[in-house]
């Protein structure tokens, strides 16, 4: 796999709900990226859908209400944000921070852009928690993805 190629997946599988870091940057390192690279490229496409989701995610969950199917998703994303959101509103902005910064299934940027949406938070509040979380997280699975590759060599 080229640089560039290994740099641009990265980047993209960092953008993906549910993959976002946790995938991301693994396979930069099986490409042949640096740890450090790996990591930095996925923080940097990770951040990339944050702000959008923060300013639009509310009027696109209206527009998604009008179809029956798609409202079904609605709801079930409505539900596990509210869920999430405990966290955050028990400890305001290092909530969210933490949430983010924990690399598990149901947590990440794209759950704490949610979360921060759903809760009416100002993107100016939530992007800095979501930022660190986003850095935090990034440390944790370039650590463990480091040490991986490092077991396996």
């Amino acid at each position: 796999m080229s640089t560039l190629h290994a740099i641009l997946l990265t980047f993209f599988i960092s953008m993906v709900p549910v993959l976002e870091l946790r995938g991301a940057i693994p396979v930069g390192v099986a490409g042949g990226l640096p740890p450090l690279a790996a990591m930095a490229v996925a923080v940097c496409g990770n951040l990339v859908p944050v702000p959008f989701i923060i300013l639009f995610i509310r009027r696109i969950f209206l527009w998604m209400r009008s179809w029956e199917k798609l409202s079904v998703i609605v709801e079930k994303l409505e539900r596990r944000a509210e869920e999430k959101s405990e966290t955050v509103k028990k400890y305001a902005w290092i909530g969210l921070c933490i949430l983010v910064a924990i690399p598990l299934p149901g947590t990440g940027a794209w759950t704490g852009a949610l979360v921060a949406a759903l809760m009416n938070m100002r993107l100016k509040q939530a992007m800095p928690a979501i930022i660190l979380g986003v850095i935090i997280a990034g440390i944790i699975m370039t650590l463990v993805s480091y040490g991986a590759v490092h077991l396996l060599g």
